[in-house]
């Protein structure tokens, strides 16, 4: 099981919710200081054709995922850039195996990846709030970035909140 809760997800979400802009500058200074690498795959995503309104979106995926990761109380490693690299590898060949699927297999082992997520809570909130703006049938080039660097996003947390959990 993973390291942030249900609860946590949702208090994060809560508190990132009830920010004003002010204290998102802050937490994303916050985020610069202690996941520099999470925040810069992130705002790198602009390059990438990733327009400024869509921009919010993983933006806001990311500062509820950092929120969660501080409620926790959990110690959490820097994400390195070879750990994000990895991540990268293993989502982009799993979304590569899922393309040759049937429908129902692909939905089966979509489910089953969900369910047996290290962070099922983090990797719930990502696809709903993707969702809930209509980021998951990855439409451009520019969805697809978008869309990769928030479940890679989930992948580099789970990946380094596995190695010290206790």
């Amino acid at each position: 099981m993973g390291v942030i809760t249900q609860a946590v997800m949702v208090q994060a979400d809560i508190d990132v919710n009830a920010m004003g802009p002010q204290q998102k500058v802050r937490l994303a200074d916050e985020i610069f200081a202690k996941q520099p690498n999470l925040l810069a795959s992130i705002l790198a995503l602009p390059r990438m054709g990733v327009g400024m309104v869509e921009l919010e979106v993983p933006l806001h995926i990311l500062f509820v995922t950092f929120q969660a990761m501080k409620r926790n109380g959990h110690a959490w490693p820097i994400v390195s850039e070879d750990v994000q690299d990895r991540c990268m590898q293993r989502l982009t060949a799993r979304a590569r195996f899922n393309e040759g699927l049937p429908g129902d297999l692909a939905d089966q082992v979509v489910q089953q990846f969900c369910d047996e997520h290290p962070e099922r809570y983090l990797l719930a909130f990502v696809y709903g709030y993707l969702g809930e703006h209509d980021l998951l049938r990855v439409r451009t080039e520019a969805e697809k970035y978008l869309l990769m660097a928030a479940l890679n996003l989930v992948e580099c947390v789970a990946d380094v909140g596995s190695k010290n959990a206790s």
